[in-house]
């Protein structure tokens, strides 16, 4: 075989000379315009689904929370594995699709299989969100606040409300997810013996509550010619 081509070179000089030309001339185009990573992204496309577990230990997120999501990820067409990461409080579950399959297809029927799942999982569980778009490089550092003389609940403040929004800012930083900690919460205790005496049904306060905590807007009133607000 080699010697042919040598052969075939040797007669047809021509056109050996214009084949040289015509790959040195395409491999200057490639090199200019291929692009070059030195960590090349060789991910399948995939779908992050974080669900958030309240107070629930890892066992419990697996058994209550991941496990049912796998569950349901496992009959969407061109999916190739599941797996998921539990963790204190907090569940990760990556959808790999076929390399083929439009990731924006794919997030898609998994927000649509999302929407099913909903009522069984457990109370104190938030609701399912998708990830952003990236590969499995993309979660990159994790960190642990910490202080002296600072609860639970306040280190947990102070991740949401301080460190979170100014790392958003951050370019290239998509996403910051949390766990961990106690979230900030007001608790109401009824005293059974003065709800009695003021004659107040527990459904009374729950009512009251979800009043006072209802968020509406506002509107004009209109009465004898006269607005009010």
């Amino acid at each position: 075989m080699l010697n042919n081509l040598i052969d075939f070179s040797l007669r047809q000089k021509v056109v050996a000379i214009a084949l040289v030309l015509i790959m040195a001339f395409g491999g200057i185009q490639a090199l200019q315009h291929i692009p070059i990573n030195s960590l090349p992204d060789v991910t399948p496309v995939q779908v992050l689904v974080i669900t958030k577990a309240g107070r629930y230990s890892p066992y419990d997120v697996e058994k209550l929370v991941s496990f049912p999501i796998e569950s349901a990820m496992n009959g969407l067409p061109d999916v190739e594995q599941v797996r998921s990461v539990s963790q204190f409080g907090l569940s990760a579950v990556t959808i790999e699709f076929h390399e083929d399959t439009d990731i924006y297809f794919a997030r898609q029927i998994v927000s649509q299989r999302l929407q099913s799942i909903m009522d069984d999982l457990p109370e104190g569980v938030s609701s399912p969100v998708l990830g952003p778009i990236s590969t499995a490089l993309g979660e990159i550092y994790q960190y642990t606040v910490r202080g002296e003389g600072y609860s639970l609940s306040e280190l947990r403040t102070i991740q949401d409300w301080l460190i979170a929004p100014q790392l958003k800012n951050v370019q290239g930083v998509t996403e910051i997810t949390a766990f961990g900690g106690f979230v900030k919460q007001y608790d109401v205790i009824l005293l059974p013996g003065k709800l009695r005496g003021l004659k107040i049904s527990i459904e009374e306060v729950m009512d009251a509550l979800a009043k006072n905590n209802s968020v509406s807007g506002g509107n004009y009133l209109e009465h004898n010619r006269e607005q009010y607000i």
